[in-house]
């Protein structure tokens, strides 16, 4: 791993530009609640989190991937910052987090918390191993909303959805945010489903959606081949039938389509609810830390894999 840093409050500020001689390798990271990030960090409230089972001390000292994730931790406990995997992302109205990567980027961070994570923190540090030159992560995301209305790109036809809109715009600020620093925008990554799933007439349109939405942002930054990986709605395990087995064929058909995308299938890393912070969340995995990470960690590979 790169040079590393000590988490402080510090880093929830604004930081002052960073200059690197490289251009930095820009990736915007997309979706509703399962990409803010729901997985609990350190509660353990025995009413409230169920004792703490599944969130991230636990999991890096308990779970299957508990070797894994011990370079989430320095030699003194702390967790670490990663000065080398840069995020920003936009909380709270005007807030906007920002500094090194590590624990603490989700939407309940407009107030200082830092006791979540979502899938940026695997998807961070697999890219940051990855590259030599820095890393940009460009979080954009909203709970509760569809590709069918809320993010519905302009090529689908009908009103563009507002978050379509809000998310270009907040990657926009972003990229000016680095001024005169080279960058280059290197892929997208999409985590998002929920409400399509549970909205019978966007599951049929969910593919084309999708097609559309990559067409149009490859459009709106110029990078016509830019690599997309799409994250399946893998919540609750595998199932054979229902809702959640139609949205899942429509998210790989979609992403089938795309050129240079690829689809991560993420059941494998659904945690019994038993053994998660919040039981009674199956539509945010049950806050399980380890399943949050490890959904990162395989679009982290799957993003290396389009980009070798």
């Amino acid at each position: 791993m790169k040079p590393t840093a000590i988490l402080s409050a510090a880093l929830l500020c604004v930081l002052s530009p960073i200059s690197f001689a490289a251009p930095i390798k820009v990736f915007i990271l997309a979706g509703q609640s399962n990409m803010e990030g729901q997985g609990s960090v350190d509660h353990d409230d025995e009413k409230d989190s169920n004792g703490g089972k599944g969130n991230l001390v636990w999991s890096m000292a308990n779970s299957k991937s508990a070797d894994k994730m011990k370079k989430l931790k320095n030699e003194k406990g702390e967790w670490v910052v990663r000065d080398d995997v840069q995020i920003s992302f936009k909380v709270g109205g005007d807030k906007i987090l920002k500094g090194g990567l590590s624990v603490g980027y989700t939407g309940y961070g407009a107030d200082g918390s830092r006791r979540h994570i979502g899938p940026e923190l695997g998807f961070g540090f697999v890219l940051g191993d990855f590259y030599q030159e820095p890393v940009l992560l460009i979080k954009t995301a909203w709970g509760g909303k569809s590709l069918f209305v809320d993010f519905r790109p302009p090529s689908s036809g009908g009103q563009v959805g507002p978050c379509y809109t809000k998310m270009v715009e907040e990657i926009r600020a972003a990229l000016a945010d680095l001024g005169d620093q080279k960058y280059e925008i290197a892929g997208f990554y999409w985590q998002q489903g929920w409400n399509d799933m549970c909205t019978a007439p966007a599951i049929p349109e969910y593919a084309k959606n999708l097609v559309n939405l990559v067409k149009d942002i490859r459009k709106e930054f110029n990078v016509p081949n830019m690599p997309v990986v799409v994250g399946q709605l893998g919540n609750g395990g595998p199932v054979t039938e229902g809702d959640m087995f139609e949205f899942r064929k429509a998210q790989e058909k979609g992403t089938k389509k795309i050129k240079n995308a690829l689809f991560i299938k993420t059941t494998d890393f659904a945690r019994p609810a038993e053994l998660s912070p919040c039981p009674g969340h199956g539509h945010h995995w049950f806050a399980n830390a380890e399943s949050y990470f490890l959904i990162g960690d395989a679009a982290g590979e799957g993003m290396k894999s389009l980009l070798k």
